[in-house]
């Protein structure tokens, strides 16, 4: 079994600033390890065997970043968009890059302790009706996140992107996983998509099956949440282990 990841690392972090003036926020630090490198490390003990990166603001220093590392096992690619493309763009622009391979597409701005093997597990066991595989998990701010609901096996049957309307605490966590069905399916696409969330899940209510990690789980989208990530992080040092399936 292969694995690809794309990892969306090309925004502004304007939420961020001034600490994304200068540095991209893939590159901001917790607990003194960059978000980037985090899910490198992460992908590599999960026993991926590829990852591409999308970069825009900052580019250079996240490609400095990169060269000075390197993984055994682990080929690290560089996708450089001169304008974005949104999440659902740049999966589309890349779609060559998964091939047959399990397809993984995670938000670089987000930090969770979940190392994802169960949520691996749980893709390749999903019912044969749906497509991918979304990551959920608990959030005390519903109002910033995309809510879901769920059918009795876990299916996605609602979705509510940012509702000011209470709708739940159940989150997208913005990771997800698909096989050549899927982008299949993108291609068959009459109109471009742009954004994942509000072009192509809405479209798939029924057809996308849940994993809950009951993991810690944050988007580092303010200073509240990074803060919150760098205190966790130094109260619990993550163990990377490798992966078996």
């Amino acid at each position: 079994m292969k694995i690809k990841a794309l990892l969306l690392a090309a925004g502004l972090g304007t939420r961020l600033r001034p600490l994304t003036l200068d540095t991209p926020k893939c590159l901001v630090e917790i607990d003194g390890i960059p978000l980037l490198g985090i899910w490198l490390e992460k992908l590599n003990n999960l026993g991926c065997d590829e990852v591409l990166i999308n970069t825009h603001y900052l580019n250079e220093k996240v490609e400095n970043y990169l060269s000075n590392l390197s993984f055994k096992n682990m080929e690290i690619k560089v996708s450089y968009e001169q304008k974005l493309l949104g999440t659902a763009g740049t999966l589309i622009n890349n779609a060559k890059f998964f091939n047959d391979e399990i397809g993984l597409l995670i938000h670089a701005d987000n930090f969770t302790n979940d190392n994802l093997s169960e949520f691996i597990k749980c893709h390749l066991s999903r019912p044969k009706d749906c497509f991918l595989t979304m990551l959920t998990f608990k959030t005390d701010n519903p109002s910033s996140c995309g809510i879901v609901e769920k059918d009795n096996i876990g299916r996605i049957t609602k979705f509510y992107e940012k509702s000011k309307e209470f709708r739940g605490s159940c989150a997208n966590g913005a990771i997800y996983a698909f096989d050549q069905d899927f982008m299949s399916y993108l291609k068959k696409m009459t109109c471009m998509p742009y954004d994942f969330s509000i072009d192509i899940i809405p479209n798939l209510l029924g057809k996308i099956f849940s994993y809950h990690t009951k993991n810690v789980y944050l988007d580092i989208g303010n200073y509240d949440s990074y803060s919150k990530a760098n205190e966790i992080a130094k109260k619990n040092k993550n163990t990377f282990n490798p992966v078996k399936f």
